[in-house]
Formats: structure tokens, sequence, C-alpha cells
């Protein structure tokens, strides 16, 4: 019953190079590290699987199947759940197609490319809606995030090949708003 919460204070600990949360009572250093968002671009035949958003950031705009990763669980499982909590989508993974930075919000995002197991899809309690969509019918004025764009031209860029090297950001973009038109 005597017990009290710790308390912190931002300090630079001893080796280090930056303020941190260090607790005043024993210097454990309650580090604060980027969050690692996981996802997919999935098709069936020539169609990519886009989910609109029933919650925020960014409700009623598309997206592709994606989100936090759980603690405790595998790059490939955190990707198979947000394809199923979304669009109730099971997947076949293909590999590792992005590798996103979006530092003004501490994200790491990476984004696989994979087929869908069914065409059969339909929302999630995170999704207002899905599509699964040709190329031309991608709704760019109304896509969520800057990245989700970038994994859908990287996917395009992939298309056909069996093996593929990771992409990144493109040259100077930093997933700031608003997204450029394509």
């Amino acid at each position: 019953m005597g017990e009290r919460a710790p308390s912190f204070s931002q300090k630079t600990p001893a080796g280090d190079n930056r303020p941190r949360l260090v607790c005043d009572a024993c210097d454990f250093v309650q580090y604060v590290n980027p969050k690692v968002v996981v996802g997919s671009v999935c098709t069936w035949e020539d169609r990519i699987l886009l989910c609109r958003r029933a919650i925020e950031p960014r409700r009623d705009h598309w997206t592709i199947p994606a989100g936090f990763l759980e603690e405790n669980e595998t790059v490939e499982d955190g990707v198979r759940r947000e394809a199923w909590e979304e669009a109730r989508a099971e997947l076949e993974l293909e590999g590792l197609l992005g590798l996103y930075s979006v530092p003004r919000i501490s994200q790491v995002q990476l984004i696989f490319r994979a087929k869908l197991r069914s065409p059969d899809v339909t929302p999630g309690e995170e999704s207002l809606e899905v599509r699964l969509c040709a190329w031309g019918e991608i709704p760019w004025d109304n896509l969520a995030f800057p990245s989700v764009r970038w994994a859908l031209s990287h996917y395009r860029e992939t298309r056909g090949q069996a093996t593929f090297a990771v992409r990144s950001n493109p040259v100077g973009k930093t997933g700031d708003f608003p997204p450029p038109r394509p």
C-alpha cells in the first residue's frame, strides 16, 4: 500500500547523445522508439485490394490493408492479421515490397506484395468498404497516406517479377502531406 509510482525526468544518460526519460530512483531508461506498421499490396489477378477507412486518421480515404505490428507477433503474421481485420482477406505473401520511413510520426512501414487466396473480401470493422480495383480505378485523389501511393507504384514496378529488390521512400519524400498527384 505504501508503493508509489516511479518518477521520471528528461535527462541525457551517460554514454547517450539525447535526452531520454530516466527513472529518478534507479536510472532505468525508458526508450521511446518508432512504431512498426505492416501491410500489403494484395492482388487477385490484375486487381488490387483497397479498403476505405472506417477509423481516424483519414477516415473515408482509401488504403491498403495495414496497421501496427503487435507485441510478440512476426511481421508476416501481422501482415496476414491486418488483411483479415480490414477485409476478411487471406493472403499468400510473395515478399517484402517496401520499407518506408515516416519520421514526422515516427513510423517504419514494412509493406509486402501478396496474392489473395480468394476474391471474396468483405469489410472488417476498420473498413467502411473494400474493393478490388484495376489500376485505372484506383482513387488516386482519395488515398489515405503518401506511403500507400509509394507501395502501389512499387507494386506496379515489380508486377510479374518473381524476385525484386525491396523499395524505399522516393528520393526526398518523407511522408509529409499533402500527397503529390500522380
